[in-house]
């Protein structure tokens, strides 16, 4: 396994890991509701915009040479925020999540960063499971808006 920047060449792998993580894990949305949301998420322009904002940071991990994960974060001030981390349900449990989190750990420190963030949704058991096996803690909740409904999410934090 090889973590590495993505680059612009990563979008479509990068759209196809997302979309197969949310059919796999989130049984409450519709299957239109999840294609919808991925391809308004990760869109060209907001991988692009991703790509080239500082003191941000988007990795994939590759596996025989296909994109089996990534994760993309971002520093404000001293504080970390986890924004995406997928695996691919075929390539979960192998440690590919917990090397993008290392990795992206250390590429975020380069900020100056304190503490680290994630948010999930609240459904995600084996999200919660991921982060809390990480350190993590429960630190608050929260809500976005998927399929013009809102949904609950958890927010983590990691005391760095």
């Amino acid at each position: 396994m090889e973590i590495r920047p993505a680059t612009t060449d990563d979008r479509e792998a990068i759209r196809e890991v997302a979309r197969e993580t949310w059919h796999d894990t989130y049984d409450e949305l519709s299957s239109d509701v999840i294609d919808e949301t991925i391809d308004d998420w990760y869109a060209d322009e907001e991988l692009e915009r991703a790509l080239s904002t500082s003191g941000t940071a988007v990795l994939v991990a590759e596996t025989d040479d296909a994109v089996v994960g990534f994760t993309h974060g971002v520093v404000q001030e001293d504080e970390g925020d986890v924004l995406r981390m997928y695996v691919h349900p075929d390539h979960q449990r192998e440690g590919i999540g917990t090397a993008l989190h290392e990795r992206l750990r250390d590429d975020l420190e380069d900020f100056n960063m304190n503490r680290m963030r994630a948010i999930d949704l609240a459904s995600n058991e084996g999200g919660r499971a991921f982060y809390e096996e990480l350190g993590f803690e429960r630190s608050g909740d929260g809500e976005v808006e998927i399929g013009d409904e809102e949904r609950r999410e958890v927010v983590y934090t990691l005391e760095l």
